[in-house]
C-alpha cells in the first residue's frame, strides 16, 4: 500500500463541484452554536456532495475564521442559506417536496441501520443544538426521526461526528440508487 497524493485522488476542483450532480439531501442545522460545528457541517456535506446546508436561528454563518478553520474551504463549495427561524426553513423545504427527517433521540425514531431511503427523493436532515437538540416543535414536522445507535455510556454524539454518519449512510443509499 502505497498512501496516494492529492492529484492522484482526483478531487474536483470548486467549480466542478458547483456543476456536480448532487445528493437530493439539505442539512438543516437547528440553533447550533458552534463554529467549528459548523465548519465541519460544511466539510462533511461536500464530501458528501449535499445540495445544501440551511443555518438557522443563531447559527453562525459564513465568513468567519473559526468556521473557515474546520470548513477548509467548503464554505465556498457547498450552497448555503441563512434563515431565521427553523420553522420557516422547514415550511420552505416542505413546500419544494423535501420530506423532513430529524436526527433526535425520541419514542418511535428509527435506528440508522434500520433508515431506508430511495436516493432520489428530496429529503432534508434536521441536526439540533449541542444542549438541546432537535427543538420539539420541528420534531413535531418531521416524517420521523433518526437515531444513531450507540453502546457506551455517553448518549449523545457531538453534532458534526452525528451529521458526517448519517450523510455516509444517506450516501450509501444515493450511490446505490445511480
Amino acid at each position: 500500500m502505497e498512501k496516494l497524493s492529492m492529484d492522484a485522488l482526483g478531487r474536483m476542483d470548486a467549480e466542478s463541484f458547483k456543476q456536480a450532480e448532487k445528493m437530493p439531501l439539505v442539512v438543516v442545522l437547528d440553533n447550533v452554536r458552534s463554529m467549528h460545528n459548523v465548519g465541519s457541517v460544511f466539510r462533511s456535506s461536500d464530501a458528501f456532495l449535499v445540495e445544501a446546508i440551511y443555518l438557522c436561528g443563531f447559527t453562525p454563518c459564513p465568513p468567519h475564521r473559526d468556521i473557515h478553520k474546520t470548513a477548509l474551504g467548503s464554505t465556498d463549495t457547498v450552497t448555503w442559506k441563512y434563515v431565521d427561524e427553523t420553522m420557516n426553513a422547514i415550511q420552505l423545504l416542505k413546500d419544494e417536496g423535501y420530506t423532513i427527517v430529524s436526527v433526535e433521540q425520541v419514542t418511535n425514531s428509527v435506528s440508522l441501520p434500520a433508515v431506508q431511503w430511495d436516493g432520489q427523493s428530496k429529503i432534508a436532515v434536521v441536526m439540533g443544538n449541542e444542549v438541546d437538540g432537535v427543538d420539539q416543535e420541528i420534531i413535531n414536522e418531521s416524517s420521523y426521526c433518526i437515531e444513531i445507535p450507540q453502546m457506551g455510556t455517553k448518549h449523545s454524539l457531538n453534532i458534526s461526528v452525528a451529521t458526517g454518519i448519517v450523510l455516509y449512510k444517506m450516501a450509501e443509499f444515493y450511490i446505490s440508487s445511480k
